[in-house]
């Protein structure tokens, strides 16, 4: 190894630091090259991947029977587009308002929006990056309902006044012909008829188009004739119109949970009303009325009854009842009730054709928070089991964490465990959604996020190839009994809801090892076991701490814990209060004391295959205070060790002896004169033999939570109140220090890292060792002393000493790293996986320790860097010397929410993520800006509680509270996105149109056809009024090439694009050349018949 004397560089330290550029140089250019950094700026470069998940507030639905693409439009503009597993796309509305009414152009791979700011857009969906064409935006008129018929250019759009407009879908221009409200309805209605509800043409007859208002009229228009052949009037509002196929009877609406059917050559009366959900009353009077029916859908087949499908017109006795879709087939009615809220639905069909008997297969709903398809074709109408990961927000996610290049047998591993959690009677059919296809993607490196959510669930995602998929599910709220009912809610809870709530975890992919915390201060340590076990709950340890009197003769007034080792001395009283939480110190009379917020289960637990509850450790309340939520946590499977800390102070558990090491104040980390050194008591060996105990599973910890008066004193009920769930508030996971009461009141621990160092200057061995940062800016070390492998480190206690500060930063500390002299690396050391519950032998073959680290250092010499990255500046300190080589502040006036130490091109970065919207990327270890992008200003603390960077350029963050927007910082993976992405549209033949048959054929039974280029072209109908709508055209296709914006794959695009908008303009050329042409030889032929005309005349007979 290359010699490496930092001590030298120090020479050209200053201690003036500058936000722009590394406060501290090599001094010498031999010293500069000790360290070789291959990333620079080139390498970098931001866009957004994909985003999955649930459309946040849905408004909006279509679908393209022949390509088979899912539309959904949302309230603030968005758009997603489903097709088959793993094809996905998003797309946003520049001005944000929501989308009214989606229409696809049918197998033409383009799709027309409708926004409530009364704009319409033509999007191209035939390119990865879909981008609009053509807007139009109309400012005298308010857009309620758009109708493209099949094959059609001419849309008609519906508005508020009860006039309808044409637009040419292909120029996205006005049409003269307008159908006018008044000439709509003449003397039918002596008021105005309220905004156009619907607008469809006859499936018979293309020229006949049927208009719904909103006060109930319909009205059956003529186009060639410009009148109305027939207005059908009722007394109650329209909601929706459908038709049946034979184009001789349509079905109304009603917002009286009425139902009316029209023969359409008999306007006087409906043919049929019926009440689907009302109750009939017995001397013949009009049923009760019910809810409005807010759509309704009327599907022929060839071998049986119609299909009508409905959402709402419940009655109005079914108070609390959840939402409802109708199935009325035959005689039958189903009533399928939804979990939430129905925003739209869509029957599926196996012809695009209106004229044609449509053979629904399934039905579509959109719901509020949930995407449910329907089978028609099975009985029960069981629902379809959807491929797309639409339950990230099944509960609300409260925590987030990214993991790119996993081991490639983890994903596998996960996914025979979790596919035994499916649920069962789905339908046996194909997802009827199917189109599109996957895009070509270069990386194959395995990538899993996983997120915990506010019901103390736990899901393992497959994030590979810019797909998304669950793998397994964990519910952690299992270990703990659940109150019956809110009489029973114990007043131990420090949250007032979910107290269950996943607040941070800390994930081993080597070892499989994982550790949660959870909101009412509680640990859970799992281990992964192919294998279901039952267990139950042994071992109960409980620690108390004793404060001294405010006057204690302490030197600095310190109080130091005292350990109480609970045994047979115990007292009944104190033992029973942990299962009876109504009794002794949990009464009303007075304060709490030594009692956990949640009670663990005391019957036998049964494990499935998966995660396996190891240890629970639990934070109790003491004096009357609850404890506080943990704000930082680590775990490393090579020591068997699990640490974790608060406001107060960090706690060390050896999870394998089930022992408490270390519960000790933040304040104590600092003085060197305080006892670190202690030997802790193992509170097992006065209950049980030794002998027996490390074969048990499952534990209980019990861990008092150290208090000072004067914390007491400053405590608010800021902080026992849950607000994670809440979007505009949340818990810093990583530091707590946001809350400007706790950054002035006390010191938290923020961060944890576990490594194998030097822990004091003066050492030349490496030992294992843990980093502990907290919200103040100190780093500490403290050494840990593991006694060796096998039985002897289940029956020796670990002995843990603190070294005090290694160094100081300002704001909190968000995370540290070690790397070795070449700047490299060093992850923590790790145990590989074995499976706990296989057989001994099995268990020996895999628990072989990973190798350890690089030669220990020379004396005089040193061999590693700490990289620390706190709130507002980054520093990497050689050790074992601890002196500062590098510096760098981030940000002045804002603060860093997150950062992680990544891997990327074979070298190593810090990422961060500041509060005001900055994505940087530093270089190590001389902390050389390499990217600094204003990316998205904190708008939501629920991004600043779920934003997380990964290796190989990744991050993603929750965008909205059911949704997971994914990014990229590399310049390569932004170069190869078009490549990666999946293509919506695919070349696929329109079905033949029905046969009209030969005597349909013979008599004109069959479908009219129209010539809607005569009636709506601009010779015909003339121009519309300018002022009516502003013609936008679009971004285009230069739209999908912002991702690719640099790069040889960039150039290419360009190139390509260029050549279509030069093509595109030959074409128009061509066209305009024609056009001449055709003029020319216009003008040709009349010159032609002016000369004929005058052949034979004389000049005195013109």
């Amino acid at each position: 190894m290359k010699k490496f004397n930092i001590r030298k560089v120090l020479d050209g330290l200053t201690a003036a630091s500058s936000s722009s550029s590394a406060a501290a140089q090599p001094g010498t250019p031999r010293e500069n090259d000790a360290v070789q950094e291959t990333l620079q700026s080139e390498h970098f470069q931001l866009c957004k991947t994909v985003r999955h998940g649930f459309p946040y507030q849905p408004s909006s639905m279509a679908f393209d029977p022949v390509q088979k693409i899912l539309a959904v439009g949302t309230q603030t503009g968005a758009l997603r587009l489903f097709g088959r597993a793993g094809v996905e796309c998003y797309c946003q509305h520049e001005s944000g308002a929501a989308v009214i009414q989606l229409q696809f152009l049918i197998n033409e791979g383009a799709l027309v929006s409708a926004l409530a700011d009364d704009s319409i857009h033509l999007w191209n969906l035939r390119q990865k990056i879909p981008a609009i064409l053509h807007s139009l935006k109309f400012s005298r008129e308010r857009i309620t309902y758009c109708h493209l018929p099949f094959q059609s250019k001419w849309l008609y759009i519906g508005t508020e006044r009860g006039n309808i407009h044409i637009v040419n879908v292909e120029s996205f221009t006005l049409s003269g012909y307008v159908i006018m409200w008044n000439k709509a309805i003449e003397l039918s209605t002596k008021t105005h008829p309220g905004p156009v509800v619907h607008i469809s043409d006859n499936p018979m007859d293309e020229g006949k188009l049927l208009i719904g208002f909103e006060c109930g009229v319909v009205v059956l228009w003529d186009l060639k004739s410009k009148k109305a052949d027939y207005r059908y009037n009722y007394d109650e509002a329209i909601h929706s119109v459908a038709w049946h196929h034979e184009g001789k009877q349509f079905v109304c609406s009603h917002s009286d949970g009425t139902l009316t059917t029209w023969n359409v050559r008999a306007p006087a009366k409906p043919a049929q009303i019926i009440t689907p959900h009302g109750k009939q009353p017995k001397d013949g009077k009009k049923p009760e009325p019910c809810k409005p029916i807010l759509k309704v859908e009327y599907k022929t087949t060839r071998a049986g009854d119609p299909f009508m499908v409905l959402s709402g017109g419940l009655s109005y006795d079914t108070v609390g009842r959840r939402a409802c879709l109708t199935v009325m087939h035959g005689k039958s009615t189903a009533v399928l009730e939804m979990d939430y809220p129905i925003v739209d639905f869509l029957t599926l069909c196996e012809t695009p054709y209106p004229n044609d008997f449509q053979e629904p297969y399934a039905v579509v709903v959109l719901l509020e928070k949930d995407l449910v398809v329907i089978d028609l074709g099975q009985i029960g109408y069981p629902i379809f089991e959807n491929p797309y990961p639409l339950t990230i927000h099944e509960s609300p996610v409260t925590c987030c964490e990214y993991f790119a290049d996993c081991p490639a047998e983890l994903i596998p591993a996960l996914y025979s465990v979790g596919s035994r959690q499916k649920r069962q009677g789905y339908s046996k059919k194909e997802w009827p959604i199917s189109g599109g296809n996957w895009g070509q993607g270069t990386q194959s490196y395995p990538e899993i996020i996983i997120t915990g959510h506010a019901d103390g669930s736990i899901k393992f995602w497959d994030a590979s190839a810019l797909m998304l998929q669950v793998l397994y599910k964990l519910k952690t709220a299992k270990v703990f009994e659940r109150a019956r009912g809110k009489e029973e809610k114990p007043s131990t809870d420090i949250v007032e809801e979910d107290p269950f709530a996943i607040q941070t975890l800390s994930w081993c992919p080597e070892s499989r090892m994982l550790c949660v915390a959870g909101v009412s201060a509680h640990v859970i340590v799992y281990r992964f076991s192919k294998q279901e076990i039952t267990t139950e709950v042994l071992l109960e340890v409980r620690m108390q701490c004793e404060f001294s009197d405010v006057d204690s003769p302490d030197p600095g007034g310190e109080q130091t814990p005292t350990l109480l080792t609970p045994g047979a001395s115990s007292s009944p009283q104190e033992t029973e209060l942990p299962t009876q939480p109504s009794t002794g110190s949990n009464s009303s009379d007075g304060p709490r004391d030594n009692i956990p917020c949640l009670q663990v289960r005391s019957s036998p637990l049964k494990q499935s295959p998966g995660y396996q509850v190891e240890l629970v450790i639990q934070l109790v309340w003491v004096s009357g205070e609850p404890p506080q939520q943990i704000t930082s946590l680590a775990i490393n499977s090579s020591y068997g060790l699990v640490v974790f800390g608060n406001s107060n102070g960090l706690a060390v558990v050896d999870y394998l002896q089930k022992t408490l090491l270390l519960n000790m104040g933040t304040s104590e980390l600092y003085s060197p004169s305080d006892p670190y050194q202690r030997q802790p008591r193992s509170p097992r060996k006065a209950r049980q033999p030794s002998g027996d105990i490390p074969n048990k599973t499952s534990c209980m910890s019990r861990l008092s939570n150290l208090y000072t008066e004067s914390v007491k004193k400053l405590r608010s009920p800021l902080f026992s109140k849950s607000c994670y769930a809440k979007d505009n508030s949340f818990t810093r996971s990583r530091s707590s220090s946001v809350t400007s009461i706790e950054r002035e009141s006390r010191e938290a621990i923020s961060s944890f890292h576990f490594c194998e160092s030097f822990p004091r200057k003066t050492d030349s061995l490496l030992s294992p060792c843990l980093l502990v940062g907290t919200t103040q800016g100190s780093v500490m070390m403290v050494a840990l002393s593991l006694p060796p492998g096998g039985d002897q480190r289940l029956q020796q206690p670990v002995g843990i000493s603190s070294c005090g500060t290694v160094v100081r930063l300002k704001g909190g500390i968000l995370t540290m790293a070690l790397l070795d002299s070449t700047g490299t690396l060093l992850p923590p050391s790790y145990e590989p996986w074995y499976d706990p519950n296989a057989s001994d032998e099995e268990k020996e073959k895999s628990r072989r320790r990973r190798p350890a680290s690089p030669p220990s250092s020379q004396e005089g010499q040193d061999s590693q860097f700490a990289v620390l990255c706190s709130e507002k500046q980054a520093k990497v300190v050689a050790m074992p010397s601890q002196t500062r080589v590098y510096k760098h502040n981030i940000t002045e006036t804002s603060f860093v929410l997150r950062a992680d130490v990544v891997q990327m091109g074979g070298a190593n970065c810090i990422a961060c993520f500041c509060a005001n919207g900055h994505i940087m990327t530093l270089s190590l270890p001389s902390l050389r800006p390499l990217l600094d992008v204003n990316y998205l200003p904190l708008t939501d603390m629920r991004i600043a509680r779920t934003f997380c960077f990964s290796n190989l350029g990744q991050a993603l963050y929750l965008t909205s509270p059911t949704e997971i927007q994914r990014i990229t910082y590399s310049q390569e993976t932004c170069d190869n996105l078009q490549e990666m992405l999946s293509e919506l549209f695919t070349p696929v033949e329109t079905p033949e149109a029905p046969n009209r048959g030969f005597f349909k054929g013979l008599f004109g039974g069959g479908a009219q056809s129209l010539d809607r280029e005569d009636l709506f072209g601009e010779t015909a109908a003339g121009k519309a009024s300018r002022s009516l709508a502003q013609h936008i055209p679009g971004p285009g296709s230069m739209e999908g090439m912002k991702g690719a914006a640099s790069g040889v794959v960039g150039e290419l695009a360009r190139a390509r694009i260029a050549l279509d908008e030069r093509g595109q303009k030959l074409g128009e050329l061509e066209e305009r050349t024609a056009a001449m042409m055709a003029s020319a030889e216009s003008f040709s032929k009349h010159a032609h018949d002016m000369m004929l005309k005058y052949k034979d005349k004389k000049w005195y007979q013109l």
